[in-house]
């Protein structure tokens, strides 16, 4: 056996995690780091949607604070995106991203608004439907 196969040096570990370009694909510890954070940026507006323990807005607020806060832990631990790869059109990417985002999340957000408000009976209107 030569030298170099036995070789454990920390430069030899990290190619152990490249792809065929030399990109960086995570290792076990980052993977599992990612998971751990997005079951708990989950599990907390599950619970606080669940238990109503703040008012609707706030609540609605907090989520789409933790859903973008969870975009990025998975843009992050499982894209492997940062400022240094691909000389820098990641970074445009990770922009691209946030704007499409902040469309989308307003968006939704302004037509559930408005049917809410647009499509619900009154009630007093119910009340002449039922007598």
């Amino acid at each position: 056996m030569s030298a170099d196969m036995n070789d454990h040096s920390p430069e030899s570990h990290e190619t152990d995690h490249l792809g065929h370009e030399g990109h960086n694909h995570g290792s076990f510890k980052s993977y599992m780091i990612g998971f751990v954070l997005s079951v708990i940026l989950t599990a907390i507006p599950f619970a606080l949607v669940m238990t109503g323990v703040l008012p609707t807005q706030a609540t609605a607020l907090i989520v789409m604070g933790f859903a973008v806060v969870q975009i990025v832990v998975h843009m992050i631990y499982f894209l492997h995106m940062n400022s240094k790869s691909e000389g820098g059109w990641i970074m445009l990417a990770l922009i691209f991203t946030i704007i499409v985002v902040v469309i989308a999340l307003s968006g939704s957000l302004w037509v559930m608004y408005h049917l809410n408000t647009n499509m619900m009976p009154m009630t007093h209107d119910m009340a002449q439907m039922g007598g």
